[in-house]
């Protein structure tokens, strides 16, 4: 498969990879490439002649797209003219499988169709910081995929970084005692900031989400009637399950409360105590987290960051264990679309010990 001329060994590096991975039939109607000389995250693929069906060479070429990811961690598809949610939806069930529902949410998204959402609605002036997506839930997406309907009109990339790298990145001694005691998710529902419990568990009865919590290992204390408070201790990193390698994989830095912008982090501190903060985040044993411990985590995710704009009609789709993405501002009008799928439960990986 042909890629851009470049004396850049990483680049030839992708080449070879590819030619091993694709088929003749597969490379007379695709052909890959890097967005950067030398960038391995995302691989690129576009059509090599007009008109590539690009749902039906996805549901050719399943066992492809699942070695390029293991590979890469992200396939960035380009100028096959998606244009539709439906479409997209069409998408992701032939490349990785059926679109899942959004549960046990934490963050605003309005539903586009079936198990399509809108990315998360956060002001468009404000960051999101890298995550994977719902690795606090027990059982969580092995996929991501998102679909740029409309690119804004500057800014909003969706940053995203290889968590192999961000793992191999971090102080060993901070590494290893968070692999020894992992961390702790607190979540207070209900304060007059972020979604209620009713928006977050998709019910008014208080007896299912009592059920849910006590099936994914989630404590649970009723402060009222509309203010619940949850506690989840999940693990940090993970063993692929296909590949075996190491990735940082969680949620610790994203939802611990400092890594908020300082305008909304000032003002989230001053309304609340820490103990009914909307959301944040404890070594497992429940101490806190040191500040330059923090820093140095998001040092890590953002030493391993890529950032590239979004053109009309792309489609991001992403290992979600292998690689973090998050969201830069913007100006003006955005839709970018997203689909979850291939659950994987936390149950079913088995523990990393510390070395």
């Amino acid at each position: 498969m042909s890629l851009p001329d470049s004396d850049q060994p990483q680049a030839r590096k992708i080449g070879a990879l590819g030619r091993r991975a694709i088929s003749t039939a597969a490379e007379s109607m695709v052909k890959t490439g890097s967005l950067t000389p030398g960038q391995l995250l995302p691989l690129l693929i576009e059509p090599r002649i007009n008109g590539v069906d690009l749902v039906a060479w996805a549901g050719n070429n399943q066992q492809l797209i699942a070695t390029l990811l293991q590979q890469h961690g992200g396939i960035l598809f380009r100028n096959f003219n998606l244009q539709a949610a439906e479409t997209f939806d069409r998408l992701v069930a032939a490349a990785v499988g059926d679109a899942l529902p959004y549960q046990e949410r934490s963050s605003p998204r309005s539903q586009v169709q079936k198990h399509i959402y809108t990315s998360t609605e956060h002001p468009a002036d404000q960051s999101i910081f890298l995550h994977n997506e719902q690795s606090y839930n027990l059982t969580f997406p092995q996929h991501i995929a998102f679909c740029c309907l409309t690119a804004a009109r500057h800014g909003g990339e969706t940053p995203i970084a290889d968590c192999r790298k961000v793992f191999e990145s971090i102080d060993p001694q901070i590494r290893e005692r968070f692999l020894r005691q992992n961390y702790m998710y607190v979540r207070n529902y209900g304060g007059g900031m972020g979604l209620s419990w009713q928006d977050a568990f998709q019910t008014d009865d208080r007896e299912r989400v009592q059920q849910y919590c006590q099936a994914n290992q989630i404590a649970v204390e009723w402060l009222s009637a509309d203010r619940l408070r949850t506690r989840q201790v999940r693990r940090v990193a993970a063993a692929h399950p296909q590949s075996g390698a190491m990735t940082w994989f969680n949620h610790l830095t994203f939802f611990h409360v400092s890594t908020l912008e300082p305008q909304a982090r000032i003002a989230v501190q001053a309304e609340f105590s820490e103990a009914d903060l909307p959301s944040n985040t404890y070594y497992g044993d429940g101490s806190p987290i040191e500040p330059e411990v923090l820093d140095h985590l998001r040092a890590a995710y953002h030493q391993a960051t890529v950032t590239f704009p979004w053109q009309n009609g792309d489609v991001l789709l992403l290992d979600n264990m292998l690689v973090a993405h998050g969201r830069a501002p913007f100006g003006g009008p955005r839709s970018v679309v997203v689909a979850m799928a291939g659950p994987v439960s936390w149950t079913d990986l088995p523990p990393i010990s510390p070395s």
